[in-house]
């Protein structure tokens, strides 16, 4: 089998951050670098097997086997990788029917399940928390929240909701969250949520936490009524709000009980509410965390102070300010920034934002200015950015932004210190960017550098043949020649670890790339994979048709010597295959004629290439080696083989030994049969290489 030699390729030893400048890229290079939990890896093969290990009901949805269970843990953390993975459907969640599962959290993120799937699924548990953020439209918040209410259990026990980007179909009406009473923790972010809604909302008992992001709320007078239990409120975003800032700040003043509070701003909203907050006294008297980015008229004067008056904050959010740049934010004990003055407030930024795509962009764009000429490994960061891009996967800009600093966070040796895990995580998303927008060049091209990393093609895993098959795809679409010879690297790399099997079903993409582009580079490095299927007999018949061969003897008069070596190499393995040929016998003849002339042109079998052409075994020209039926075949194999153990004799010379092809041209050499010019090369190698094999012990000279 042919390949291409990478000689850059980094050594495979991982190069960890050092664990007391970046504490947090030392652990999350600790944890991606450690094996998965034995439960992880067994729930992986079960969710792998499904259908093979789960019966199936009479309506198709499956059912776990009779006598199984699943304790409690096991049973949350088997949905939450369902969901992860995207495995979650009404077939696969009816396994959570009857009691064999006892849930207690219900993570189905961004799933696709109907509404009586989710009630007949999860709604009979004893649910403490359900986590439906950005759910399929097919299941309704309303649809939600009449599930969870069927069980009075849930009525009472419930403490989490999580709803964000959820839909609400037009004309709803009131949402009744007021039935669900044991709720301490609601988000509603990012739907369509009204102010009616919560005047119900906050009614609730056990209420202390509330995200009304992005809503059509008007007022937020309602909290008062739960002024007293209110301890994070967040609120970014309120585009409806019609109150007066004194009206607003009458509010906020009275939730004397505020640890957390969120009203940042958003670039299609200017809100100066942060500058004011700021100004206010004797308000958010417990406050530990609050959140003004995207403020207008923000300074580190303003933050300071009251930062100074309220000494137990650890947590300020001045991302999009004009804050955060002074020396006291870097100074300040046990405060942390989420902002864009450095990297520190980034990763933090990066961290809180991840499900906030304006801000994210904004993170991006800091991150990639910031790590354009980094040197050292970051983990944790490209940990961050893995994440932004896994939850906005249709948000171009964060997309395109992301593989920019993807590309900045593993360029040369930077990805020897990443994880194989993460840098497989990545890998998976950059192909991801790459099938969602297909028309966005800069982004193709920044995904595509990243896949030229060496340890990433080599060593990281990822599915290689739909990734070699897409690559390819992509080369018909795009002219620009500098990104098709990547393209093609890419590729030629990737095929080195594809079965011959996988290669072949390739043909028709590698056939039409030979046939579609002149570049000579790209030529060669395709007709080295299709030389690869044509070494297997058993595959040979899908080279084995007219359109191809015609091409094939086209290119055998390239002027590029890899050209047209790889073309006389594939007609040479054709003209030994004893199946019809295309052509009629004086075509066939006349093709191997001029095979032969051609060989006869080249240069001596010691000529350099312009690429290193190297080979794993020579098992494939054995066949060619002793078929003296087809001397232009021998010719060509025995020229090939001279070529390499002429690069590297003593380590051809050896593979040639062990894998015992010494004797045939031993045979050739003494052969009554054998075409003279292929006598004499025969000859020669064995004379010009004497002193490799007469030291090689298995075999002596002949």
């Amino acid at each position: 089998m042919v390949y291409f030699l990478h000689p850059s390729q980094a050594p495979r030893n991982l190069v960890p951050p050092d664990a007391q400048r970046d504490a947090q890229g030392w652990r999350v290079a600790q944890e991606e670098a450690s094996p998965y939990a034995l439960v992880s890896s067994c729930l992986n093969v079960l969710i792998a097997n499904l259908e093979k290990l789960c019966p199936e009901r009479p309506d198709g949805t499956l059912c776990l086997p009779e006598h199984w269970t699943f304790p409690q843990e096991v049973a949350d953390q088997f949905l939450e990788m369902l969901s992860w993975q995207g495995k979650l459907t009404d077939k696969t969640a009816s396994i959570f029917q009857g009691n064999q599962m006892n849930l207690k959290l219900a993570n189905i993120q961004r799933v696709k399940i109907s509404a009586a799937a989710f009630i007949n699924c999860f709604c009979h548990h004893k649910l403490l928390e359900v986590d439906a953020t950005g759910v399929d439209s097919e299941l309704s918040v309303p649809d939600i929240i009449h599930g969870l209410c069927s069980s009075s259990w849930i009525q009472q026990n419930l403490r989490c909701l999580l709803l964000d980007s959820a839909s609400v179909p037009l004309n709803s009406g009131l949402l009744a969250f007021g039935q669900l009473v044991g709720l301490r923790t609601l988000n509603v972010s990012n739907i369509c949520f009204h102010s009616e809604d919560l005047a119900d909302v906050s009614q609730l008992p056990s209420l202390e936490n509330l995200d009304i992001s992005n809503t059509q709320i008007t007022t937020i007078s309602a909290l008062l009524t739960c002024k007293d239990r209110l301890k994070s409120l967040t609120m970014h975003y309120l585009k409806c709000l019609a109150m007066t800032k004194s009206q607003i700040f009458a509010v906020i003043k009275e939730l004397k009980c505020l640890r957390h509070l969120d009203i940042s701003g958003h670039k299609q909203l200017c809100s100066d509410i942060g500058f004011y907050l700021l100004q206010q006294k004797d308000i958010l008297p417990n406050i530990v965390s609050l959140d003004i980015s995207g403020s207008t008229y923000i300074t580190d004067r303003d933050v300071e102070h009251f930062i100074r008056n309220h000494p137990s904050i650890q947590f300020v959010g001045l991302l999009a300010t004009d804050a955060g740049y002074s020396n006291f934010f870097t100074t300040k004990r046990g405060l942390k920034v989420a902002g864009g003055a450095n990297l520190s407030q980034i990763a933090e930024a990066l961290s809180r934002y991840r499900n906030r795509s304006c801000y994210m962009k904004e993170c991006l764009y800091k991150l990639f200015t910031e790590t354009f000429s980094v040197h050292v490994s970051m983990p944790a960061i490209l940990k961050l950015v893995a994440i932004g891009m896994r939850n906005h996967p249709l948000d171009l800009t964060v997309q395109f932004t992301a593989s920019a600093c993807v590309l900045n966070l593993t360029h040369q040796g930077l990805a020897r210190g990443m994880p194989v895990r993460l840098l497989s995580e990545v890998t998976g998303l950059l192909f991801k960017a790459l099938r969602n927008f297909p028309s966005y060049l800069q982004l193709q091209k920044n995904c595509l550098l990243s896949l030229t990393n060496s340890r990433i093609l080599m060593e990281v895993p990822f599915d290689r043949f739909s990734a070699t098959r897409f690559v390819l795809g992509w080369l018909y679409r795009h002219e620009n020649p500098k990104v098709q010879t990547m393209v093609v690297s890419i590729v030629s790399t990737l095929a080195l670890q594809l079965s011959r099997e996988q290669v072949s079903e390739l043909h028709e993409d590698l056939f039409l790339a030979v046939k579609t582009f002149r570049d000579s580079t790209i030529q060669s490095k395709v007709l080295g994979l299709l030389s690869n299927i044509v070494e297997v007999r058993e595959l040979t018949s899908k080279l084995m048709t007219e359109d191809v061969m015609k091409h094939i003897s086209i290119l055998l008069h390239s002027k590029n010597m890899e050209v047209s070596y790889f073309a006389a190499g594939i007609i040479a393995h054709l003209a030994c295959d004893k199946r019809p040929w295309p052509f009629c016998a004086a075509q066939r003849s006349a093709l191997l004629q001029d095979l032969h002339a051609t060989i006869q042109k080249w240069p001596s079998s010691r000529c350099k290439m312009s690429a290193l052409v190297t080979y794993r075994s020579f098992k494939a020209f054995f066949p060619l080696l002793d078929n003296f039926s087809q001397p232009v075949a021998q010719l060509w194999a025995l020229w090939a083989v001279y070529h390499v153990c002429s690069r590297n004799p003593s380590v051809y010379c050896k593979m040639l030994g062990e894998e015992g092809g010494l004797p045939l041209l031993c045979n050739i050499q003494a052969h009554h049969q054998t075409n003279p010019q292929v006598q004499q090369m025969a000859v020669s190698f064995l004379e010009d290489f004497r002193m490799y094999f007469t030291t090689y012990r298995k075999h002596t000279v002949c």
